[in-house]
């Protein structure tokens, strides 16, 4: 009878054990952005494979909303167990807090940061048949009609807002910023002609520009893109205006070590992996690794670049 007693209950407790082990449940992606965007491409690429090499379903959810914080804020508020992830950029991490009065979230102490993922740049596009073809056109008719042309963003404060404002100063013009809910209506309003520019990530806009649907300007990396190297970069002619969108993961501060030490070495498998390699880097996104130990330094040096910029171009959101 003890034999049996002591049977069961280690069949009971082995039972338990495994009940409990990280994880035994789908995973959400937060995207704390509209689809179409950045992250949400990146998202809706690697979260196959993340799955497979961590062993659960992954289910992208975007919760868009506030330039990124409600959906920030979500998973800063949720549960500490490793169900619930933010991929984000840093145009929510890094430059909400100096745009907001209150954002809703700490990107500091309410995340643990997970894994550096990849950067790309954004480009400027005008629709087929404008004569803004060149930066130079932008540039010349910014200067003959200050304050007439207008470029898209996907909304007050993102990276692509500031780029513009970035380029104001150094060219020394005055084009005005039109705000929209997401990259992907911002898009759809230069294909339809209703505004001559705008500034969007690479990922989201390179697909248009092979169709012929969006012509390229300039991109806003340092150097050229390997995925689009016919684009010349802005800082080609403007050395200081600089800026890239790049994609991480974080999880709620207080998630435990063994969910942070499995999502880790799951996202080193997902990103080894070829296919799914050459699916970003068609995209537009660079590779180059930041190792988790040093995404917080990142984070910390970009809140610091941001809040200058931010400063400088007078945005301010409630």
């Amino acid at each position: 009878m003890t034999t049996i007693v002591g049977l069961l209950f280690s069949l009971l407790f082995s039972i338990g054990a495994h009940a409990q082990s990280y994880p035994n449940k789908p995973i959400a992606l937060v995207v704390p952005q509209a689809a179409g965007g950045t992250n949400d491409i990146v998202a809706r690429l690697i979260a196959p494979a993340f799955g497979d090499a961590i062993g659960a379903s992954v289910v992208v959810e975007n919760r868009p909303g506030a330039g990124g914080n409600i959906g920030t804020q979500s998973v800063a508020r949720s549960a500490k167990d490793g169900y619930t992830l933010l991929l984000t950029i840093n145009s929510a991490q890094a430059i909400n807090p100096a745009l907001y009065k209150n954002p809703g979230f700490d990107p500091i102490n309410d995340f643990v940061p997970l894994y550096y993922i990849g950067a790309t740049p954004y480009v400027l596009v005008s629709p087929p048949g404008s004569p803004y073809k060149t930066l130079a056109d932008v540039i010349a008719a910014a200067k003959k009609k200050p304050g007439e042309l207008s470029y898209a963003s996907a909304g007050n404060g993102t990276i692509s807002h500031l780029l513009g404002a970035m380029l104001n100063t150094s060219a020394g013009v005055d084009m005005q910023h039109i705000p929209y809910k997401g990259v992907a209506p911002a898009i759809n309003d230069v294909l339809g002609g209703q505004v001559p520019l705008a500034f969007a990530s690479l990922p989201s806009a390179l697909n248009y520009i092979k169709a012929g649907k969006l012509q390229a300007i300039a991109i806003s990396s340092a150097k050229r893109s390997s995925a689009a190297p016919e684009i010349p970069t802005i800082a080609e002619t403007y050395p200081d205006c600089v800026g890239e969108v790049w994609v991480a993961l974080f999880a709620p501060i207080g998630t435990s070590s063994d969910a942070v030490k499995k999502i880790q070495a799951a996202m080193d498998k997902t990103l080894a992996k070829p296919d799914v390699r050459e699916k970003l880097i068609a995209q537009g996104l660079d590779l180059s690794p930041v190792l988790p130990a040093k995404l917080g330094a990142l984070l910390k040096d970009e809140l610091a670049k941001w809040v200058k910029i931010v400063k400088a171009s007078g945005a301010q959101l409630d």
